[in-house]
């Protein structure tokens, strides 16, 4: 029988949760405010949420400004900070130190659809970085500097950039948000489970006191339990850990040394015994966490580890614990069930993809929000397909930064060199990649998480090889040899101009 959508329930805060109710009811405002659309957020008030994930991608800007939210609001109110990029810290060796750069800006050779790899790799490989070569965005990060002038406006900047946020805040900001703004119902209920119809789906939340919550489309943002998804549905969940092998986090907040303390412009991962520590840094505080397997390192071990690095004793440091296993559900999507955040999946926060695969699903669920339940079944088909290719993706380009690595001291980082634990999708790829630096014919489905460029930074930032057949034309090498001098210039005159990180954000509260 034919039914109308017009109630959609919500199951579970947090970030996920409050990103997904305001993605798509930025997208129905008519509706919602005619009341012929409804949003209902249930969420516990036992269940605090996770809370760790404290990086975005540059979509979050975009995804700011649909939402209605002030961009200097945000940074204000969530302790947040700007991130253009990452820094990768001993990932290539354990004998002498080595770094690189992931840099969120495209060089300026892409407007002409130059390869500039093909250049770097011909004649400028053995003299200086690829990033360094071709974006500002390296000197920028070394230096602290923001990516926009005071003078600028929200929507203005000289480089790409994502954030640092905390987490928590950020997800009080969203409800606030939502409710006051957007329509969106919120509220708080024990929910144990779901009772399902004749046809396998979903018919009611069931709470602790026994109440039916009723809706058309039901999205379970309640957490790695997939209280919907996996718990009532039986979605089963497919596990990762023969290819990603961390399943433990360990996460402490570090005050600054003094007020003005510089904050840094990217997020910083460094390589560890059995995973690596992420440090990122906020405008009253740094949040650090150490990723590792437990598989290769103990508990103890990994607080050891991470308090030393932060300078301080493993008795006193103060950290949250966070279990899980790399993987994702077999399917996001089934009958009326959508499964957001992580209730889909999470592999490990390397490259800060959570909440970029937050955005995407609910601008799919916004964009494509079906008028009738007879749509369902099309619409699980094709968000299905869509989304086992990104993780399948995301997955690939994570065991990247991991195989590269020539550390021996370790059995972690040795046994991430083992084919067996490498995608037949990527080897592909690195074969390819032996001959031909990657370009974006290498990806054919139009957006792609991971671009050509962020493959190229990772690859010859760890010093992968590509041999390269021929040398460039003569005239596509003289642009590429002036596009380089252009970017030491604009490295040169960014690295005066541009103010701090800290100079940048403490305007904002003047």
């Amino acid at each position: 029988m034919t039914k109308a959508i017009t109630q959609i329930a919500i199951l579970g805060g947090g970030t996920a949760g409050w990103l997904t109710a305001g993605i798509i009811a930025s997208a129905h405002q008519p509706r919602l405010r005619d009341d012929s659309l409804r949003i209902t957020l249930y969420e516990s008030e036992q269940i605090p949420p996770i809370g760790v994930g404290e990086g975005t991608w540059p979509t979050m800007r975009q995804t700011l400004q649909t939402l209605g939210i002030s961009e200097s609001v945000f940074l204000r109110k969530c302790d947040a900070s700007f991130k253009q990029g990452s820094k990768f810290v001993n990932w290539r060796f354990d004998q002498h130190p080595h770094s690189y750069y992931h840099p969120f800006s495209v060089p300026e050779g892409y407007q002409h659809q130059l390869n500039m790899a093909e250049h770097w790799l011909f004649q400028h490989q053995d003299t200086a970085s690829f990033s360094r070569c071709y974006s500002p965005q390296e000197a920028v990060c070394k230096a602290h500097l923001a990516p926009k002038a005071l003078q600028h406006t929200e929507q203005q900047s000289v480089l790409n950039y994502g954030f640092h946020l905390d987490a928590g805040k950020f997800t009080q900001l969203l409800q606030k948000h939502c409710t006051q703004k957007l329509h969106v119902k919120h509220h708080f209920c024990e929910v144990t489970g779901a009772t399902l119809d004749n046809d396998g789906a979903i018919a009611a939340l069931q709470t602790n006191t026994g109440e039916r919550l009723k809706a058309d489309l039901y999205i379970d943002c309640s957490g790695m339990k997939a209280t919907l998804l996996g718990q009532a549905l039986g979605v089963p969940f497919k596990p990762l850990h023969s290819v990603l092998f961390c399943d433990r986090a360990l996460a402490t907040r570090l005050p600054y040394p003094e007020p003005n303390a510089p904050i840094a412009s990217c997020t910083l991962a460094t390589a560890q015994q059995a995973g690596w520590i992420w440090d990122i840094g906020l405008q009253s505080r740094r949040g650090v966490g150490y990723v590792y397997s437990s598989d290769y390192q103990s508990d103890e071990q990994a607080l050891q580890t991470l308090a030393s690095y932060t300078n301080q004793s493993a008795a006193h440091i103060d950290v949250k614990s966070i279990a899980f296993t790399p993987g994702h559900r077999e399917k996001f999507w089934h009958k009326n069930c959508v499964a957001v955040g992580l209730a889909a999946g999470f592999v490990e926060p390397l490259e800060a993809s959570a909440l970029l695969l937050v955005e995407l699903s609910a601008q799919f669920i916004a964009n494509k929000l079906p008028q009738t339940n007879t749509q369902l079944s099309s619409l699980e088909h094709i968000f299905n397909e869509r989304f086992l290719y990104r993780w399948s993706r995301l997955v690939d380009f994570l065991k990247l930064h991991y195989l590269l690595s020539a550390r021996t001291n370790d059995a972690f980082w040795r046994d991430n060199r083992t084919l067996s634990s490498i995608p037949d999708s990527l080897t592909d790829l690195l074969n390819l990649w032996q001959h031909t630096p990657p370009w974006p014919h290498d990806f054919d489905r139009t957006g792609e998480i991971f671009q050509a460029l962020s493959y190229q930074y990772v690859l010859y930032g760890m010093g992968f090889n590509t041999e390269m057949p021929f040398s460039p034309e003569a005239h596509k090498q003289q642009l590429a040899d002036a596009l380089l001098r252009q970017n030491i210039e604009a490295s040169r005159l960014l690295t005066q101009q541009l103010p701090s990180n800290r100079e940048y954000l403490n305007h904002l509260h003047h």
